[in-house]
């Protein structure tokens, strides 16, 4: 499991903004894609219209969906193919994960134009690096507005408010500083370029699953049965698992309807820890658990609470990030006779991952890169219900991937629709 507490007060990592480095990795990206992630092609659609807002001088925020780990370097692909260096945000944990290659990944992030943001309080020199970037318009922004990598190619998280929020600043803050210097009527403004990432797996799903379903199965000490179909055994893992961590969290398994068990775990999870701090329950299982990062990390660092309130409160943020796996582990209506085998590889490397802290590559996979038109943004954000914009981003990345957009009930649950488009 990456390193998920920092015990250590935040301090801002600032991006790199030369090139130079970003010129260095480049011809290595491919291979690095490769070796790491099994990511064997990356083909870019509808890069066209993202360099004619660069050209024309708008400041330009890219949103992608994120799908995997490997989303950052693959849209470093991108750049690549584009000819456009950009800044990402990126969340402040991963700058400081243990060893050397924490180290070196912290460093080339940083080198390729990636900065920090601690997503647990309100990071005002992150924010501000962000709409300065939108503002001076040298390089585009990435920012991944589900907040947390959803590793579902059809089942996108819904999107965080903090994405509009400075798109929205940085197109107020621009247009009067165009104002300022007679230029208002020339002015670009700032755009949004949502983008869809597709991932495509080229090799024979059932060969390359065969080894890490009986590793695993051997784990749990199930007698590897090659005559069952693989998406059974898959499901069979994922029913193991779930029956473990409610060992583990709930004191016992249980039965009945899988999807049920699993919200009633994160419920047996959550609310004892969101009781104790005075926390809300409502909302989503993804903005529940950073409600509770939010307010017990500084405690972590603070010199007044006793090391047995730190353990238990060690203790309670792990137990928040197993509730998050599982929500994204037992979505209803996913790995379904038909599916296709992206979601049985997805979920079984999910289960790899949550039992060894790493999974294991399956084979070759191909990213598609879709980037959309650019969406204008307002500085004025109307008032009352959900912001508009973020609803049109959210849109144009489901259309951009193949897929209906959820509907208003989907997004209050959390569950976005998978009917393909």
């Amino acid at each position: 499991m990456q390193k998920l507490v920092v015990e250590e007060p935040y301090e801002f990592i600032p991006p790199k903004r030369g090139t130079f480095w970003v010129k260095v990795f480049d011809p290595f990206l491919p291979t690095f894609l490769r070796h790491s992630y099994g990511i064997a092609d990356v083909q870019v659609t509808g890069g066209e219209a993202l360099q004619a807002s660069v050209k024309r001088g708008a400041g330009v925020l890219l949103t992608p969906n994120h799908v995997r780990l490997s989303d950052p370097m693959t849209l470093g692909v991108m750049q690549t193919h584009l000819g456009l260096p950009t800044y990402s945000m990126a969340s402040w944990h991963l700058f400081k994960q243990d060893g050397f290659g924490g180290k070196l990944n912290a460093w080339m992030m940083r080198n390729l134009g990636a900065f920090s943001v601690f997503r647990e309080g309100n990071d005002r020199t992150a924010l501000s690096c962000a709409m300065d970037a939108l503002i001076d318009g040298d390089r585009p922004l990435v920012l991944f507005p589900e907040g947390v990598v959803s590793v579902a190619n059809d089942r996108p998280s819904p999107l965080l408010d903090g994405t509009a929020v400075i798109a929205r600043s940085a197109a107020k803050r621009r247009a009067k500083q165009a104002e300022k210097d007679g230029r208002a009527d020339s002015d670009a403004g700032v755009v949004i370029h949502p983008i869809g990432l597709r991932y495509e797996f080229l090799d024979d799903p059932e060969a390359a699953a065969e080894p890490v379903v009986r590793r695993l199965e051997e784990r749990f000490g199930k007698w590897p049965d090659p005559r069952v179909p693989m998406i059974d055994r898959v499901r069979s893992l994922r029913d193991a698992l779930l029956a473990l961590r409610e060992v583990q969290f709930a004191g016992g398994a249980s039965s009945g309807d899988r999807t049920q068990r699993a919200a009633t775990l994160i419920e047996t999870i959550l609310r004892p820890v969101e009781e104790r701090g005075g926390l809300s329950s409502e909302g989503t299982t993804i903005t529940r658990v950073k409600a509770i990062r939010t307010k017990l990390l500084p405690s972590l660092i603070a010199d007044d609470v006793s090391e047995a309130e730190k353990t238990r409160m060690r203790r309670e943020l792990y137990a928040a990030f197993f509730a998050q796996q599982v929500h994204f582990l037992y979505p209803p209506n996913y790995l379904t006779d038909d599916a296709p085998p992206e979601r049985m590889l997805e979920t079984l490397e999910r289960i790899d991952e949550d039992l060894n802290d790493a999974s294991q590559i399956l084979g070759r996979w191909r990213v598609r890169v879709n980037v959309g038109e650019a969406i204008p943004v307002d500085g004025n954000r109307p008032r009352g219900g959900p912001d508009p914009l973020l609803g049109d981003v959210e849109a144009a990345i489901y259309k951009l991937i193949g897929l209906n957009p959820p509907n208003a009930t989907d997004v209050e649950s959390g569950v976005p629709a998978i009917a393909e488009a």
